[in-house]
């Protein structure tokens, strides 16, 4: 028997004022699973993240760990298990790196087992050298992978990100790739919005393409590889 998806969305329909940008999206997450979400720049994959959140204005279904998510204002999401790191990363300049980590924690998150700042640090060197540092003099990389390590600070159940590795050095990109391999070894689902192909297909066990604010392409990295009019039409550039 499959297991009850800890996320589960149906119909989703997302507005930007009367722009309409998604129409009727179906996905789901399960529990300790990567998926990742492919598409083409302004098919609609960051919105579909901000509607979790409650960003922007949405319809539809979408449950977490069994709970309804419309209506529910940002902070009690982030409260009941979710992390978000939007594209734009959204660390805070005048604080320092630590200072900001620390904001990460969420209350009633806290495990024995949870994230301590010398393992982010032991994956993101960079961080640990500039640590009392303002992050706002970070490069756009450092500030990734502060994003990053912040979220996971709250000990998720669920983590949505949004294009982690954009605009990254290969070694940074590795960087990256190992915290979110070693936060779903702990069991952390993560929703994947992804630009490059081959670390999607590296990382996810499911894959979904969006197109024009919908879902084309639903199955694994053999099937997508395999899939040349979805490659064609919705993928290449």
């Amino acid at each position: 028997m499959a297991p009850e998806p800890l996320l589960s969305v149906a119909g989703l329909h997302a507005w930007y004022d009367a722009s309409h940008v998604l129409h009727g999206v179906d996905l789901r997450v399960d529990p300790g699973e990567i998926v990742a979400v492919l598409g083409r720049n302004g098919a609609g994959r960051s919105t579909l993240l901000k509607a979790l959140v409650g960003q922007v204005r949405w319809s539809g279904t979408a449950r977490f760990d069994g709970r309804d998510l419309q209506r529910l204002p940002g902070f009690e999401i982030a409260r009941m298990g979710i992390a978000y790191v939007p594209e734009s990363r959204d660390v805070f300049p005048t604080l320092t790196v630590e200072q900001n980590l620390l904001l990460g924690q969420k209350p009633g998150r806290q495990r024995p087992d949870g994230w301590r700042f010398e393992q982010l640090f032991a994956i993101f060197p960079a961080l640990l050298r500039r640590r009392s540092v303002a992050a706002g003099a970070l490069s756009g990389g450092e500030q990734q992978m502060l994003a990053l390590a912040r979220a996971a600070m709250g000990n998720p159940s669920l983590l949505l990100v949004d294009e982690p590795t954009e605009g990254l050095a290969p070694q940074m990109v590795e960087q990256v790739a190992l915290l979110l391999r070693q936060m779903q070894q702990r069991g952390v689902a993560i929703l994947l919005i992804e630009q490059k192909q081959s670390i999607a297909l590296e990382l996810a066990q499911r894959l979904y393409v969006m197109g024009r604010g919908q879902m084309v392409f639903e199955g694994i990295a053999a099937q997508l590889q395999s899939d040349l009019v979805v490659q064609r039409d919705w993928l290449a550039l």
